[in-house]
């Protein structure tokens, strides 16, 4: 089957490329399933050691045992890309697969996230997360594996608490003030001059310390690395390397719908044109295209149980039938899905996709409840802001040392699981080795504050 699925991937490429897509070159792997699975679970090829991971491979194992999640392919951007493809798929689903890579690879080299991310090291995020390992091991080896974990812990618990727009490097914070200057310092000067007065000159007043944090600080991961009163140069370095493959996976997670609705409409779209495959693995493939975007997906829990695969699709077929490729391609240059949704889910689409909420009527007929799009809208973007998770900031740093977490509940408009809040806290304490608290509010809407230790 290698000698195939090769033979129809370069025609894949240039039939691609005739119809105006433009992307790095992709070098692509036939794999077995097994390490597909480990790199879906892990993110990369090779990545930090961690339990967390090995508790995602279990739950990932048995999603795909059940029926309710299959590989189809693994990719990462790149100059050249890279595309893993299952050992265990047809001859036809790798042949749609590589269809499918090919509208990845034009969109990771177009959208701006995408660029902005890759400009700042994305490219390398392979060896990347290789050397990454390679230093945990090394600190593992130096401090013993159960200080090490204690710290990944920590780390990997606030992976989702980065800010993407501050950059993937950053300086301190200014240590100090700005001193404040007036257009009358000369005049100053000049007062400051005369016999008696003993007020310091202009400009030479005492500086004064600037606060930390001299505003919320949605970067927890970059302010422990920075900020940590005790925290040692390799517990440091792992903390910058958990945020540096976060922000790496940022743009996978903020342009999901997008991105896989754009790879979905171009393997549909160049299998349709590739007079090439025999017709028999042609229809197989598009079996495969009609089980990949279904209307919901596999997994029930999910935010509306919509597929981003079938959203993503649909939105693109909508907007090119209706403005043009030359359109589409603008937009997928410059949106990410909370524009994307916002901008071009419309009403009419989303009736057409049966998004609005139903019920039936009494005399058989079926009738939609709620229309309001800007509420649908709201629903299916809300799991993914701040990755998923609830928007938390630093807020204070108190003189003894107590780090001051709020959590923004007004603007992520959900509830924390105070079990897990103190957790998660527990693990930060471990590093930061002062007491922390987390402002939130608990399931009636009061407030509550989480601390650790717990005071007596």
């Amino acid at each position: 089957m290698a000698a195939a699925i090769e033979k129809y991937g370069h025609q894949l490429e240039a039939l691609a490329r005739a119809q105006g897509l433009d992307y790095y070159p992709v070098q692509f792997e036939e794999v077995p399933d097994s390490f597909m699975m480990e790199v879906a679970v892990y993110g990369l090829p090779v990545r930090m050691p961690h339990w967390s991971f090995g508790v995602r491979y279990i739950y990932q194992l048995i999603q795909h045992r059940m029926g309710h999640s299959r590989l189809f392919e693994v990719v990462f951007p790149g100059n050249p890309g890279r595309a893993y493809l299952a050992r265990g798929n047809s001859l036809p689903e790798n042949t749609l697969v590589v269809a499918h890579v090919l509208g990845h690879a034009d969109f990771s080299k177009h959208n701006e996230l995408f660029r902005r991310s890759q400009q700042q090291g994305g490219y390398r995020i392979v060896d990347q997360a290789a050397s990454h390992a390679r230093q945990i091991a090394a600190a593992i080896e130096e401090h013993g594996q159960e200080r090490v974990e204690r710290v990944l812990d920590a780390a990997l618990a606030l992976e989702a608490y980065i800010d993407v727009f501050r950059g993937l490097h950053r300086e301190r914070y200014p240590e100090y003030l700005e001193s404040r200057t007036t257009d009358d310092d000369t005049f100053r000067q000049r007062f400051h001059q005369l016999p008696g007065d003993e007020r310091p000159m202009p400009g030479h007043e005492p500086r004064q310390r600037a606060a930390v944090p001299p505003h919320p600080e949605r970067d927890l991961l970059w302010f422990i690395a920075q900020y940590a009163p005790e925290l040692e140069g390799w517990e440091r370095d792992i903390f910058l390397a958990v945020r540096e493959e976060s922000c790496y996976f940022y743009p996978v997670f903020a342009c999901q719908i997008m991105n896989e609705g754009w790879a979905s409409y171009w393997h549909a779209r160049l299998l349709r044109e590739a007079d090439f495959l025999p017709q028999h693995e042609y229809l197989d493939a598009i079996k495969t295209h009609s089980d990949v975007v279904r209307p919901h997906a596999a997994d029930r829990q999910a935010s509306l149980a919509i597929n981003p695969y079938h959203l993503g699709f649909c939105m693109w077929e909508h907007i090119i039938d209706n403005h043009g490729l030359g359109q589409a391609m603008r937009i997928r240059s410059q949106d990410d899905d909370f524009s994307f949704i916002r901008n071009h889910l419309t009403e009419e689409l989303a009736e057409e996709l049966k998004l609005f909420r139903f019920r039936a009527a009494r005399d058989g007929a079926v009738e939609v409840v709620d229309r309001d799009i800007n509420a649908l809208r709201d629903a299916i973007l809300a799991p993914r802001y701040n990755f998923g998770a609830p928007a938390v900031s630093v807020q204070t740093l108190e003189r003894d040392g107590t780090l001051r977490l709020v959590h923004e509940h007004a603007s992520d408009g959900r509830g924390l699981d105070l079990a897990r809040a103190t957790k998660v806290l527990e693990y930060l304490h471990r590093v930061w080795r002062r007491p922390v608290t987390l402002d939130t509010v608990d399931a009636q809407g009061g407030s509550r504050r989480v601390e650790f230790p717990a005071a007596a």
